[in-house]
């Protein structure tokens, strides 16, 4: 098994628990891929007893009883017992409590939605087996553990039924860059670690494909642009696993914001369609499976936010995939894009901007380090825009930050192949000659990049800060 990399934060709120004098019940949740099982792993390694069962993947016409099946061979298997037959979740969970009376226990329910799918009352009888059998062991903890973030949070973290049991959810997200360059050995450059990044995201499975021995380019080709690579499959998996319903119009709204963030009215406007309630339906779930973000701009004079918002799609592999393996997937299995160079597919350099700025945002408190702000002195930090008016050009900033001391920097986040030269100056400059903000307000303009400027634009003294990102991971 590969060496456990990060969650250091989440191992330490987890093994808080341990010294209750009470069971615990928790709830994991996050992506597929996201190291939602192996967190658990790594903190059963502290437990006398970990037993882990999970859920068959949602396939036409699995049946509650081939789910049955499945958890009765596990059961079999966990507690070296006899295979046993049973017909009713009721019956099956009494089961284990029988098992887990005592001692110090990690009982994990791996993929609960998947479990559960074909049985209305599946969640009713978790909440049975947890007050009368889980709980009575006052050293054990039961984590539930999901890749459906959206039924997690309908069906059981707003589920009154479970009101008052849960002591700790945890929503993974993806690894920090800090923690990501440690699947890369300390000679390779920052440079090519993101060009990875900027197809992996921080996501760790993915991560774990990745060899260090040889170019990011060659390992990308291999893991997307090879038949059966990993990353060629993963994505039909990712919605099915996600939502297990009208997968195809979660795929058209993340098509949409593929080529950059937008408004709710702009995603209607692509898709054709009536801005109903189902749409903010979608937009939710697609936000709690973590793959948009919702951004919204703000009033500079109040520091109020916004009814004005975009979402972003902020997962790097899902946007990759659609621009370059889903369209080309045919070629892909015929071996055809095996020796395609990166730099020649189209849109190259824009799209690998968009991915760069998602790691960027994603890592938002490497540059409150870098700029020496310190999280309260933040007013608000986002993505800005400024719509034009009659009054006001129109404007749009990869990142702004507001200080309680009068302050705007203006960070422009910039990927490039070589050095960035002086026109980024011009480029930042109309931004913040367009911008509306109160008088006794400072700018501070702000370059975040990853392969170096040119001597011109630091000569100029233009920019308040230069930041390296190579050198804050």
């Amino acid at each position: 098994m590969p060496k456990f990399i990060g969650r250091v934060e989440a191992l330490e709120r987890l093994a808080a628990l341990t010294q209750k004098r009470t069971a615990s019940l928790i709830v994991v949740r996050g992506r597929r891929r996201i190291g939602k099982s192996r967190l658990v792993e790594e903190f059963g390694k502290s437990f006398d007893k970990f037993y882990r069962f999970s859920g068959l993947a949602p396939e036409a016409g699995t049946s509650m009883q081939d789910q049955l099946e499945e958890f009765a061979r596990q059961f079999s298997q966990q507690f070296n017992v006899p295979y046993a037959l049973y017909t009713n979740w009721s019956d099956a969970l009494w089961a284990v409590g029988q098992q887990i009376k005592s001692g110090k226990t990690l009982l994990l329910f791996d993929e609960i939605s998947w479990m559960g799918s074909q049985d209305p009352a599946f969640l009713g009888k978790i909440k049975n087996f947890w007050d009368l059998h889980a709980k009575q062991n006052d050293k054990l903890i039961f984590v539930i553990c999901g890749s459906a973030s959206s039924w997690i949070e309908k069906n059981i973290l707003s589920s009154t039924g479970f009101v008052g049991r849960i002591s700790l959810t945890l929503s993974l997200q993806e690894l920090s860059l800090e923690e990501c360059s440690k699947f890369w050995p300390k000679n390779i450059s920052a440079y090519e670690k993101l060009k990875a990044l900027a197809v992996t995201g921080g996501v760790p499975k993915y991560l774990e494909e990745i060899d260090p021995k040889v170019p990011a380019e060659e390992n990308i080709r291999r893991l997307c642009f090879s038949h059966g690579g990993m990353l060629v499959n993963e994505f039909k998996h990712i919605f099915s696993d996600l939502f297990l319903h009208d997968s195809v119009f979660y795929k058209k709204i993340v098509e949409v914001l593929a080529t950059g963030a937008k408004e709710r009215q702009e995603i209607c406007d692509l898709l054709a369609i009536e801005p109903s309630g189902r749409m903010s339906e979608y937009l939710s779930e697609l936000e709690l499976a973590g793959f948009i973000t919702r951004e919204h701009t703000w009033s500079i004079t109040s520091g109020q936010t916004s009814k004005l918002s975009k979402y972003r799609l902020s997962d790097n592999y899902l946007r990759f995939y659609l621009k370059y393996i889903d369209k080309n997937i045919t070629k892909i299995n015929l071996g055809e894009y095996q020796t395609k160079s990166l730099a020649l597919l189209p849109e190259w350099d824009t799209i690998i901007g968009l991915q760069f700025e998602n790691l960027v945002l994603n890592n938002r408190r490497l540059i409150y380090q870098a700029l020496h702000i310190k999280p309260e002195e933040i007013i608000t930090a986002n993505p800005f825009y400024q719509n034009k008016t009659h009054r006001s050009p129109g404007c749009q900033i990869d990142f702004m930050i507001q200080t309680k001391f009068g302050s705007l920097y203006i960070c422009e986040i910039k990927f490039s192949k070589n050095v960035i030269g002086e026109f980024v100056i011009d480029e930042v400059q109309k931004k913040i000659d367009s911008l509306v903000f109160p008088k006794g307000y400072s700018c501070r303009p702000v370059l975040i990049h990853v392969n170096g400027v040119s001597r011109d634009v630091v000569d100029r003294d233009y920019f308040t800060n230069i930041v390296d990102i190579a050198e804050l991971t």
